[in-house]
Protein backbone atom coordinates (compact mmCIF):
# COMPACT_ATOMS: atom_id res chain seq x y z
CA UNK A 1 0.00 0.00 0.00
CA UNK A 2 1.29 3.45 -0.91
CA UNK A 3 1.87 5.58 2.14
CA UNK A 4 0.49 9.09 2.02
CA UNK A 5 1.98 11.49 4.55
CA UNK A 6 0.38 14.67 5.85
CA UNK A 7 3.12 17.21 6.53
CA UNK A 8 1.81 20.21 8.43
CA UNK A 9 3.97 23.32 8.12
CA UNK A 10 5.05 22.02 4.70
CA UNK A 11 6.34 25.40 3.48
CA UNK A 12 8.48 25.99 6.56
CA UNK A 13 12.19 25.69 7.29
CA UNK A 14 12.03 21.96 8.08
CA UNK A 15 8.83 21.18 6.18
CA UNK A 16 9.99 22.35 2.75
CA UNK A 17 13.14 20.22 3.13
CA UNK A 18 11.22 17.22 4.47
CA UNK A 19 8.66 17.23 1.67
CA UNK A 20 11.39 17.07 -0.99
CA UNK A 21 13.18 14.30 0.90
CA UNK A 22 10.06 12.14 1.25
CA UNK A 23 9.08 12.71 -2.38
CA UNK A 24 12.51 11.41 -3.41
CA UNK A 25 11.57 8.16 -1.63
CA UNK A 26 8.27 7.96 -3.56
CA UNK A 27 5.98 8.80 -0.68
CA UNK A 28 2.77 10.60 -1.58
CA UNK A 29 2.50 13.88 0.32
CA UNK A 30 -0.27 16.24 1.34
CA UNK A 31 1.38 19.48 2.41
CA UNK A 32 -0.63 21.76 4.68
CA UNK A 33 0.51 25.31 5.41
CA UNK A 34 -1.08 28.69 6.10
CA UNK A 35 1.69 30.36 4.04
CA UNK A 36 2.33 32.95 6.73
CA UNK A 37 5.79 33.40 5.15
CA UNK A 38 4.77 32.89 1.50
CA UNK A 39 5.01 29.90 -0.83
CA UNK A 40 8.41 30.44 -2.48
CA UNK A 41 9.76 27.37 -0.73
CA UNK A 42 7.06 25.04 -1.99
CA UNK A 43 5.60 26.44 -5.24
CA UNK A 44 7.99 24.56 -7.52
CA UNK A 45 6.50 21.30 -6.23
CA UNK A 46 2.92 22.12 -7.21
CA UNK A 47 3.20 20.14 -10.45
CA UNK A 48 4.63 17.04 -8.80
CA UNK A 49 2.02 14.27 -9.20
CA UNK A 50 2.89 12.83 -5.77
CA UNK A 51 2.40 16.15 -4.01
CA UNK A 52 -0.87 17.84 -3.12
CA UNK A 53 -0.68 21.25 -1.49
CA UNK A 54 -3.46 22.49 0.76
CA UNK A 55 -3.39 26.07 1.92
CA UNK A 56 -4.99 26.18 5.33
CA UNK A 57 -4.67 26.68 9.05
CA UNK A 58 -4.51 23.74 11.46
CA UNK A 59 -7.08 25.64 13.56
CA UNK A 60 -9.60 24.89 10.77
CA UNK A 61 -10.96 21.72 12.34
CA UNK A 62 -13.29 20.88 9.44
CA UNK A 63 -10.27 20.90 7.15
CA UNK A 64 -8.32 18.72 9.58
CA UNK A 65 -11.16 16.21 9.79
CA UNK A 66 -11.23 15.91 6.01
CA UNK A 67 -7.46 15.60 5.44
CA UNK A 68 -6.92 13.10 8.26
CA UNK A 69 -9.14 10.62 6.41
CA UNK A 70 -6.94 10.86 3.30
CA UNK A 71 -3.53 9.93 4.76
CA UNK A 72 -1.68 7.03 6.41
CA UNK A 73 0.80 9.00 8.54
CA UNK A 74 1.23 12.51 9.93
CA UNK A 75 4.33 14.62 10.54
CA UNK A 76 3.25 17.61 12.59
CA UNK A 77 5.64 20.55 12.14
CA UNK A 78 3.13 23.44 12.00
CA UNK A 79 3.57 25.77 14.97
CA UNK A 80 4.37 29.27 16.05
CA UNK A 81 8.08 28.46 16.23
CA UNK A 82 10.62 29.91 18.62
CA UNK A 83 10.65 31.89 21.84
CA UNK A 84 10.48 35.40 20.25
CA UNK A 85 7.57 34.52 17.93
CA UNK A 86 5.55 32.95 20.76
CA UNK A 87 6.25 35.91 23.04
CA UNK A 88 5.04 38.25 20.32
CA UNK A 89 1.90 36.21 19.53
CA UNK A 90 1.01 34.40 22.78
CA UNK A 91 -2.69 33.84 22.02
CA UNK A 92 -2.01 32.46 18.55
CA UNK A 93 0.81 30.31 19.96
CA UNK A 94 -1.57 28.79 22.52
CA UNK A 95 -4.23 28.14 19.88
CA UNK A 96 -1.83 26.61 17.34
CA UNK A 97 0.77 24.89 19.51
CA UNK A 98 -1.67 23.43 22.02
CA UNK A 99 -5.40 23.56 21.12
CA UNK A 100 -5.11 22.78 17.40
CA UNK A 101 -2.21 20.35 17.90
CA UNK A 102 -4.23 18.39 20.45
CA UNK A 103 -7.24 18.36 18.09
CA UNK A 104 -5.09 17.08 15.22
CA UNK A 105 -3.62 14.35 17.43
CA UNK A 106 -7.03 13.20 18.67
CA UNK A 107 -8.38 13.16 15.12
CA UNK A 108 -5.45 10.98 14.02
CA UNK A 109 -5.82 8.73 17.05
CA UNK A 110 -9.47 8.12 16.15
CA UNK A 111 -8.85 7.64 12.41
CA UNK A 112 -8.14 3.96 11.81
CA UNK A 113 -6.19 4.67 8.61
CA UNK A 114 -3.33 6.52 10.39
CA UNK A 115 -0.35 4.70 11.87
CA UNK A 116 2.54 7.07 12.66
CA UNK A 117 2.21 10.51 14.23
CA UNK A 118 5.52 12.39 14.48
CA UNK A 119 5.54 15.52 16.63
CA UNK A 120 8.20 18.20 16.32
CA UNK A 121 9.33 19.16 19.81
CA UNK A 122 12.47 20.94 21.02
CA UNK A 123 15.50 20.63 23.27
CA UNK A 124 14.46 24.04 24.66
CA UNK A 125 12.25 21.90 26.93
CA UNK A 126 15.32 21.32 29.12
CA UNK A 127 15.64 25.00 30.00
CA UNK A 128 18.73 25.28 32.17
CA UNK A 129 21.08 22.61 33.48
CA UNK A 130 22.24 22.74 37.09
CA UNK A 131 25.80 21.79 36.23
CA UNK A 132 27.88 20.72 33.25
CA UNK A 133 26.29 17.27 33.02
CA UNK A 134 24.60 16.20 29.81
CA UNK A 135 20.81 16.04 29.74
CA UNK A 136 18.76 13.35 27.99
CA UNK A 137 15.21 12.12 27.45
CA UNK A 138 14.91 11.13 31.12
CA UNK A 139 16.09 14.48 32.50
CA UNK A 140 13.75 16.88 34.26
CA UNK A 141 12.13 19.37 31.91
CA UNK A 142 12.37 23.02 32.94
CA UNK A 143 10.81 25.07 30.14
CA UNK A 144 11.32 28.78 30.63
CA UNK A 145 9.56 30.18 27.53
CA UNK A 146 5.96 29.95 26.33
CA UNK A 147 7.25 28.10 23.24
CA UNK A 148 8.89 25.36 25.31
CA UNK A 149 6.08 25.22 27.89
CA UNK A 150 3.54 24.47 25.14
CA UNK A 151 5.84 21.84 23.60
CA UNK A 152 6.22 20.16 26.99
CA UNK A 153 2.46 20.33 27.57
CA UNK A 154 1.72 18.50 24.33
CA UNK A 155 4.61 16.05 24.74
CA UNK A 156 3.08 14.91 28.03
CA UNK A 157 -0.34 14.63 26.42
CA UNK A 158 1.07 12.50 23.59
CA UNK A 159 3.17 10.22 25.80
CA UNK A 160 0.37 9.56 28.29
CA UNK A 161 -2.35 9.06 25.70
CA UNK A 162 -4.12 5.74 25.46
CA UNK A 163 -4.39 4.81 21.81
CA UNK A 164 -5.28 1.88 19.59
CA UNK A 165 -2.50 -0.68 19.20
CA UNK A 166 -1.78 0.25 15.58
CA UNK A 167 -1.26 3.97 16.22
CA UNK A 168 2.33 4.99 16.92
CA UNK A 169 2.93 8.54 18.19
CA UNK A 170 6.51 9.81 18.63
CA UNK A 171 7.89 13.10 19.94
CA UNK A 172 11.21 14.37 18.57
CA UNK A 173 13.16 16.96 20.54
CA UNK A 174 15.14 18.78 17.89
CA UNK A 175 18.48 20.37 18.68
CA UNK A 176 18.83 24.00 17.52
CA UNK A 177 18.64 23.71 13.75
CA UNK A 178 20.96 25.28 11.17
CA UNK A 179 21.82 24.96 7.48
CA UNK A 180 20.32 25.56 4.06
CA UNK A 181 16.67 24.88 3.27
CA UNK A 182 14.23 26.00 0.55
CA UNK A 183 12.83 28.32 3.24
CA UNK A 184 16.05 29.41 4.90
CA UNK A 185 15.94 31.23 8.23
CA UNK A 186 18.43 33.78 9.52
CA UNK A 187 16.91 34.12 13.00
CA UNK A 188 18.67 30.92 14.09
CA UNK A 189 22.04 31.18 15.84
CA UNK A 190 24.38 29.48 13.38
CA UNK A 191 22.82 30.95 10.22
CA UNK A 192 22.55 34.40 11.81
CA UNK A 193 26.15 34.44 13.04
CA UNK A 194 27.72 33.50 9.70
CA UNK A 195 25.45 35.99 7.86
CA UNK A 196 26.51 38.85 10.14
CA UNK A 197 30.17 37.89 9.92
CA UNK A 198 30.01 37.69 6.12
CA UNK A 199 28.05 40.88 5.46
CA UNK A 200 29.17 43.10 8.35
CA UNK A 201 32.52 41.54 9.24
CA UNK A 202 31.42 41.86 12.82
CA UNK A 203 29.60 39.68 15.27
CA UNK A 204 27.92 40.66 18.53
CA UNK A 205 27.37 37.69 20.85
CA UNK A 206 25.25 37.81 23.98
CA UNK A 207 26.05 35.17 26.58
CA UNK A 208 29.11 33.56 25.00
CA UNK A 209 29.28 30.83 27.68
CA UNK A 210 25.82 29.34 27.07
CA UNK A 211 25.69 25.78 25.74
CA UNK A 212 23.27 24.44 23.11
CA UNK A 213 23.16 21.36 20.92
CA UNK A 214 22.97 21.95 17.15
CA UNK A 215 21.78 19.83 14.22
CA UNK A 216 21.66 20.41 10.46
CA UNK A 217 18.18 20.61 8.95
CA UNK A 218 19.03 17.78 6.54
CA UNK A 219 19.72 15.47 9.50
CA UNK A 220 16.52 16.57 11.24
CA UNK A 221 14.69 15.50 8.08
CA UNK A 222 16.50 12.16 8.01
CA UNK A 223 15.50 11.52 11.62
CA UNK A 224 11.83 12.13 10.83
CA UNK A 225 12.05 9.72 7.89
CA UNK A 226 13.75 7.17 10.15
CA UNK A 227 10.85 7.29 12.62
CA UNK A 228 8.37 6.67 9.80
CA UNK A 229 10.34 3.57 8.76
CA UNK A 230 11.30 2.22 12.19
CA UNK A 231 9.87 -0.76 14.04
CA UNK A 232 6.74 0.68 15.72
CA UNK A 233 7.62 -1.12 18.97
CA UNK A 234 10.76 1.02 19.23
CA UNK A 235 9.13 4.41 18.56
CA UNK A 236 5.54 4.24 19.78
CA UNK A 237 4.85 6.59 22.71
CA UNK A 238 8.56 7.44 22.84
CA UNK A 239 10.51 10.68 22.85
CA UNK A 240 13.86 11.01 21.09
CA UNK A 241 16.34 13.86 21.11
CA UNK A 242 17.56 14.54 17.57
CA UNK A 243 21.17 15.59 17.23
CA UNK A 244 24.66 14.39 18.08
CA UNK A 245 26.35 14.48 21.47
CA UNK A 246 29.50 15.89 19.85
CA UNK A 247 27.62 18.88 18.44
CA UNK A 248 27.08 20.76 21.70
CA UNK A 249 28.64 24.21 21.38
CA UNK A 250 29.01 27.35 23.41
CA UNK A 251 28.36 30.51 21.40
CA UNK A 252 32.02 31.52 21.66
CA UNK A 253 32.96 28.14 20.13
CA UNK A 254 30.75 28.93 17.11
CA UNK A 255 32.56 32.28 16.80
CA UNK A 256 35.89 30.45 16.81
CA UNK A 257 34.70 28.28 13.91
CA UNK A 258 33.56 31.39 12.02
CA UNK A 259 36.99 32.99 12.46
CA UNK A 260 38.48 30.01 10.62
CA UNK A 261 36.31 30.95 7.61
CA UNK A 262 36.32 34.76 7.93
CA UNK A 263 39.45 35.62 10.00
CA UNK A 264 38.87 39.37 9.79
CA UNK A 265 35.56 39.17 11.69
CA UNK A 266 35.42 41.52 14.67
CA UNK A 267 33.76 39.56 17.51
CA UNK A 268 32.21 41.52 20.36
CA UNK A 269 31.17 39.51 23.42
CA UNK A 270 28.53 40.96 25.72
CA UNK A 271 28.34 39.04 28.97
CA UNK A 272 24.81 38.03 29.85
CA UNK A 273 23.52 36.23 32.92
CA UNK A 274 19.78 36.34 32.42
CA UNK A 275 19.28 33.92 29.48
CA UNK A 276 18.10 30.87 31.40
CA UNK A 277 18.49 28.44 28.50
CA UNK A 278 21.79 26.67 28.94
CA UNK A 279 22.07 22.95 28.29
CA UNK A 280 24.19 20.20 26.80
CA UNK A 281 22.34 17.17 25.47
CA UNK A 282 23.25 13.50 25.17
CA UNK A 283 21.69 12.00 22.03
CA UNK A 284 22.66 8.37 22.72
CA UNK A 285 19.06 7.08 22.67
CA UNK A 286 18.33 7.70 19.00
CA UNK A 287 21.84 6.53 18.08
CA UNK A 288 21.72 3.31 20.06
CA UNK A 289 18.07 2.39 19.56
CA UNK A 290 17.58 3.45 15.93
CA UNK A 291 21.18 3.65 14.66
CA UNK A 292 20.80 7.33 13.77
CA UNK A 293 23.94 9.27 12.97
CA UNK A 294 24.29 12.80 11.66
CA UNK A 295 25.89 13.47 8.28
CA UNK A 296 26.59 17.21 8.60
CA UNK A 297 28.45 19.03 11.38
CA UNK A 298 28.18 22.62 12.56
CA UNK A 299 31.39 23.69 10.72
CA UNK A 300 29.92 22.16 7.55
CA UNK A 301 26.78 24.27 8.01
CA UNK A 302 28.79 27.46 8.48
CA UNK A 303 30.67 26.83 5.24
CA UNK A 304 27.43 25.94 3.45
CA UNK A 305 25.75 29.24 4.37
CA UNK A 306 28.97 31.16 3.68
CA UNK A 307 29.06 29.75 0.12
CA UNK A 308 25.39 30.60 -0.47
CA UNK A 309 26.04 34.20 0.60
CA UNK A 310 29.34 34.40 -1.30
CA UNK A 311 27.60 33.31 -4.52
CA UNK A 312 24.85 35.90 -3.88
CA UNK A 313 22.14 33.23 -4.10
CA UNK A 314 20.03 35.21 -1.61
CA UNK A 315 19.14 38.74 -2.65
CA UNK A 316 18.65 40.26 0.81
CA UNK A 317 19.65 38.01 3.74
CA UNK A 318 18.22 40.63 6.13
CA UNK A 319 14.74 40.45 4.59
CA UNK A 320 11.91 39.80 7.06
CA UNK A 321 10.88 36.74 5.06
CA UNK A 322 13.93 34.91 6.45
CA UNK A 323 12.81 35.29 10.04
CA UNK A 324 9.85 34.03 12.08
CA UNK A 325 9.62 37.25 14.07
Amino acid sequence: MTRKILVTGAAGYVGSKLVRHLLSYNYHIIGLDSLKYGDESISQLYNNPYFVFQKGDIRDFKLIDRIVNEVTDVVHLAAIVGDPACSKMPEEAFEVNWIATRYLFDACKNARNISHFVFASTCSNYGKMDNEEFLNENSELRPVSLYAKLKVKFEKYLLKSETRKDFYPTALRFATIFGASPRIRFDLTVNEFIRDAFLKRRLTIYGEEFWRPYCHVADIVRAIHLILESNPNKVSHEVFGVGDSNQNYQKKMIAEEILKIIPETNVNYIHKEEDPRNYKVDFSKIKNLLDFQITKTLPYGLNEIYNILDKKQIEDPYSKKYTNI
